[in-house]
């Protein structure tokens, strides 16, 4: 690494010297003279034992600086980092102390070229792309080693248990368990491998809620408060009768089956697949019993998510009262910058609906092969543990972060409140939905199981196939994607 990065290290390290050589901290530096000459001077050998003791603390930071100096005085001049869309870049060219842009795909971090490649993640095609360069990234070119790539939690285990490893341990970078205390521990879940080794971070914690149109609520539900709208959506039962209502008064309750999919998938009882056989889920059965009456009922619609008639209910005329999803869906999809829409008005309200859930999260893992991971790991930390960064990221972003210390100081900020929530203050609940968030069942099948699935029941929700024959169209599709896989 270059010269700039190495200075950068280097006074981070004279710092913690300093530090070490007075003594104490700041705090103690600070203390009044009148406290000082209360207490009796300390003895002699009691001040031999601090001076060697700061001596010591000095030393080994000096040895931890030079171990740094050296370390960042062999990496490389390249940086390259895969994704599949604009987010994690956004947040590094935003928020990362010292990124200059150089032009939309590339920035310099000190003297260090940082390229950005991004595949979409269409027909799968960033996980092929990974799966063609990872496995060989220790033998690349040096400018064409993969240094940091992302995952999601769909896949996240397929890359995090991969044999031989492609994504390094926290131990292999030096970072330790206390400097990612404070993090949501279903964020480190979704990319620990079967041994336990934490492979990659987040600062996002994706927790989510029943996003509900205030207008709509007022007008059937007598009410707008999210405390007293969840009693109408507190469970399936109570959310499927409120459907009822909300039918007889020219609305539907969602915009489509697909809305609450990721609700019962979040809350099944075991993962897709046990070993090689795959399983549907008692919760997944429920999904499309409870999805099969609302569309027959005309209470819902068969959408696909992220289509042109799925977002119709962003306007007061698309006549939904409700979205399932969490804070990055509020704020980068339902159309709030655009006038006439329901968020740029600023009133949608948020609950958390018939069961917590969480929907997506991003994760940084540094790659094996990497010949940068001093500047790998102090992006990883800068950009999931600094408070101050993540603070920007709210502020910025309006990301729920992977933060429960600052999510709670959030939480209890009166001044603080969503434009779009028409003022309401989110993050309590957000941060008591990423307390529930379990990621015991997953797998590393789930993306493509998920999709097939919804894709088979379509049909069955729309009766162009009974029930019989959309399951047989599902295993046909998971057999032709993991054919390693049996039912």
């Amino acid at each position: 690494m270059k010269k700039k990065i190495v200075s950068i290290l280097l006074t981070a390290a004279m710092t913690a010297t300093l530090l070490a050589g007075c003594g104490g901290t700041a705090a103690d530096t600070a203390a009044p003279a009148a406290d000082a000459g209360a207490e009796e001077a300390a003895p002699a050998d009691d001040a031999a034992a601090d001076t060697a003791a700061a001596t010591d603390d000095a030393a080994a930071a000096d040895t931890a600086a030079a171990a740094d100096t050296a370390a960042a005085g062999d990496e490389g001049s390249v940086l390259n980092i895969q994704c599949w869309n604009e987010e994690f870049k956004s947040r590094v060219t935003d928020h990362y102390p010292g990124y200059e842009k150089v032009d939309d795909t590339t920035g310099k971090i000190g003297d260090v070229t940082v390229h950005w490649i991004i595949t979409p993640t269409d027909d799968n095609a960033y996980q092929n792309h990974l799966d063609e360069i990872l496995p060989t990234n220790e033998s690349a070119a040096a400018d064409d080693k993969v240094d940091i790539f992302l995952v999601e939690a769909d896949y996240a285990l397929k890359y995090v248990n991969a044999d031989p490893a492609v994504a390094m341990s926290m131990d292999d970078l030096g970072i330790a368990a206390g400097d990612i205390a404070d993090q949501y521990k279903y964020t480190q879940d979704i990319v620990s491998d079967s041994s336990g080794a934490l492979r990659g971070l987040s600062w996002q914690a994706c927790s989510a809620g029943l996003i509900y149109n205030r207008d709509i609520a007022k007008e059937v539900l007598g009410t707008e408060e999210p405390d007293k709208v969840q009693d109408f959506v507190k469970d399936w039962a109570t959310f499927n009768k409120t459907a009822e209502d909300l039918k007889k008064a020219g609305y539907f309750v969602e915009s489509t089956v697909n809305d609450s999919y990721r609700v019962y998938s979040n809350n099944v009882s075991s993962p897709w697949v046990d070993g090689t056989t795959v399983k549907i889920d008692p919760n997944i059965e429920k999904w499309v019993e409870d999805s099969k009456a609302l569309v027959d009922a005309k209470e819902t619609n068969t959408y696909d998510l992220w289509s042109d008639d799925w977002n119709k209910g962003f306007y007061p005329e698309g006549k939904v009262f409700a979205y399932f999803g969490p804070a990055w869906l509020i704020n980068f999809c339902m159309a709030a910058d655009t006038e006439g829409s329901v968020a740029n008005a600023g009133r949608w309200g948020l609950c958390v609906g018939p069961q917590s859930f969480f929907w997506g999260g991003t994760w940084i893992c540094g790659a094996v092969g990497t010949d940068n991971p001093t500047l790998v790991k102090d992006i990883m930390l800068t950009m999931t543990t600094d408070k101050a960064v993540l603070k920007e990221i709210v502020e910025k972003d309006s990301d729920c972060v992977n933060s429960p210390s600052l999510l709670a100081e959030l939480a209890a900020d009166t001044s603080f409140g969503s434009k779009i929530l028409g003022g309401q203050n989110p993050y309590q609940q957000l941060a008591d939905g990423a307390e529930k968030v379990d990621m015991s069942k997953i797998s590393d099948y789930d993306q493509g199981c998920n999709e097939s699935f919804q894709a088979a029941m379509k049909d069955y929700f729309e009766g162009k196939v009974d029930y019989d024959k959309a399951i047989a169209n599902f295993q046909t599709s998971v057999k032709e994607k993991y054919p390693e896989l049996s039912f």
